[in-house]
């Protein structure tokens, strides 16, 4: 008796883990990537700014990670948007964007989430690998700033950037 309580407690456990996780909305099957990442380079060239792309699914819990990390915390939040544009690129069953990914690189040979940031030409200038931004579980806040300052427009036209806690 007990070992089916236990084991039904379980089931119940992961099923409402799944479900949570079938409600993240990041990134979006259906947005044609292509025509997205063409408007950030547009944006990007008459602000001065680079564009990040941040490649996963909704169903990849570091990806899920990643983002609440930057949208959460205030200081990354405005790294981010006062240096790039970004583009959520979905990589699913539904819609592996793979002829963008192919003009890429095909930078999801690195795993999800995979970022890749491109100048105001869009010319790949970094893939970045996420596993190196990665600490006990979840992301390293000062790791994922130092990509950010490392890549913007700014920094790479010489200025210094500090980063904000």
């Amino acid at each position: 008796m007990k070992k089916n309580f236990a084991l039904t407690l379980i089931i119940t456990f992961f099923s409402l883990y799944l479900s949570a996780q079938d409600a993240v909305t990041i990134y979006n099957p259906d947005a044609d990537a292509k025509a997205e990442v063409a408007a950030a380079v547009a944006k990007a060239a008459a602000e001065g700014k680079h564009v990040f792309l941040q490649i996963g699914g909704n169903w990849c819990p570091w990806c899920v990670k990643f983002h609440k990390l930057v949208s959460e915390n205030k200081a990354l939040d405005s790294l981010v948007n006062a240096n790039y544009e970004v583009v959520k690129v979905n990589y699913s069953k539904e819609n592996d964007n793979h002829e963008l990914l192919a003009t890429l690189g095909y930078p999801q040979r690195f795993g999800f989430p995979v970022f890749v940031i491109l100048d105001e030409k869009g010319k790949v200038l970094h893939t970045q690998d996420s596993w190196y931004l990665e600490q006990d579980k979840t992301y390293n806040r000062e790791k994922v700033a130092q990509l950010f300052m490392m890549w913007s427009a700014y920094t790479m036209n010489g200025a210094v950037q500090k980063f904000g806690k």
